[in-house]
């Protein structure tokens, strides 16, 4: 199989699967537990979140282990809606955001909260003023991802940092796609999230770093886990995963986006240079990994099919949003005519990519793309 789908996730790196085995198997305590085995996963948890604290910029009391970025980005909204009720009950969203984020605004809106979403210029990239426009008085929250998870168009988030702080309004930043690939934006807001299987740790865990004297609420109530904000035992060898991936990827970053970069640009040129009617969704600065193209006269999911059935494994929307047959609501936001929307795949390259499979993805998708043509499918 060639995979190009690591916006979606990554495989686990084999140094981490190694890191978390001893606690699977041998250090496997429940890490609340007072005994020896408790306090021999603890210290692996403890240690985590230090590593991971320090690869944020942040302070060790400021990260908090959840499930992945789903869960952070719920937290983060609801948490932060809960904790300031007496400000008001209006919330703005990047139109783009990850269903995460927009669908727990509309849980919201039957709790009487007002959402207004931004929509980004033709390029992808949100700009500032119409993030201060959206603002009110009574806006609460407000959130704009670090990079898009469909068109890896990186948005300006230092600025529109700066704006909410002004204004006193809680900003949550979603790094799910830029953690290890970009700095993490700490400064510039009150809470960002990551997912580990984004950057070759495991499934189902992630973290929430909240800056010290946010007002935020607890999320999951329980035990005393997480300063008793999100109750649950504490997966420690997810923990320990995270970390390692983590310190990989930042450690790697350079190398990694370079050659990573040079990979997608190639395929991104024998694309347009091969097969006409193809067109790149995103324009301006766009993460090393990622491209969205459309391809005239075809459907995504037809083009997709047809790759799978190569071994060729690829995606036309978000990860979470597989399966469901309907518009790209990022690249709506855009302004694409529907024609362009529908015909949308993403390519997203990780670190295992050769060049000799952009030769052969190509190929196959010259192939694929004149095959629908071909029977107007």
């Amino acid at each position: 199989m060639i995979y190009l789908d690591n916006a979606s996730t990554t495989p686990l790196d084999s140094e981490v699967l190694n890191a978390m085995t001893p606690y699977l198997t041998e250090l496997y305590g429940n890490p609340s537990s007072q005994h020896a085995a408790g306090r021999a996963a603890a210290l692996g948890v403890l240690d985590a979140r230090d590593k991971i604290a320090k690869l944020v910029g942040c302070a060790s009391d400021e990260i908090f282990f959840v499930s992945g970025g789903t869960e952070a980005g719920n937290w983060a909204l609801k948490g932060a809606c809960a904790a300031d009720t007496a400000r008001g009950r209006h919330i703005v969203l990047s139109a783009i955001e990850h269903p995460a984020l927009i669908e727990s605004a509309r849980d919201m809106q039957r709790y009487g909260y007002e959402v207004t979403f931004v929509n980004p210029d033709e390029s992808g990239a949100v700009k500032p003023d119409d993030i201060a426009r959206a603002l009110r008085a009574d806006t609460v929250f407000c959130a704009v991802m670090a990079a898009n998870n469909e068109t890896g168009v990186i948005q300006p988030v230092e600025e529109i940092g700066k704006i909410c702080k002004e204004r006193g309004v809680f900003y949550y930043c979603d790094c799910v796609q830029t953690a290890g690939v970009l700095p993490f934006p700490v400064r510039h807001c009150d809470a960002l999230g990551i997912s580990s299987h984004k950057f070759y740790g495991p499934k189902g865990f992630g973290a929430l770093y909240i800056k010290n004297g946010a007002a935020i609420s607890r999320f999951i109530s329980g035990g005393n886990q997480e300063r008793g904000l999100r109750g649950g035992t504490t997966n420690a060898a997810a923990a320990v995963g995270c970390a390692v991936a983590l310190e990989n990827a930042v450690r790697g970053k350079e190398e990694h986006n370079k050659r990573i970069s040079a990979l997608k640009d190639k395929f991104v040129a024998e694309v347009l240079s091969e097969i006409d009617g193809a067109h790149v969704n995103g324009g301006g600065e766009i993460l090393p990994a990622t491209a969205n193209i459309s391809f005239d006269g075809c459907d995504g999911e037809n083009v997709l099919f047809l790759l799978d059935m190569n071994g060729i494994a690829v995606s036309t929307g978000s990860a979470c949003s597989a399966g469901a047959v309907k518009a790209s609501h990022v690249l709506t936001a855009m302004g694409l005519p529907e024609s362009r929307v529908k015909s949308a795949v993403r390519f997203s390259f990780g670190k295992y990519n050769t060049v000799e499979e952009v030769a052969e993805v190509v190929a196959a998708l010259k192939r694929a793309v004149n095959g629908i043509r071909g029977t107007g499918c």
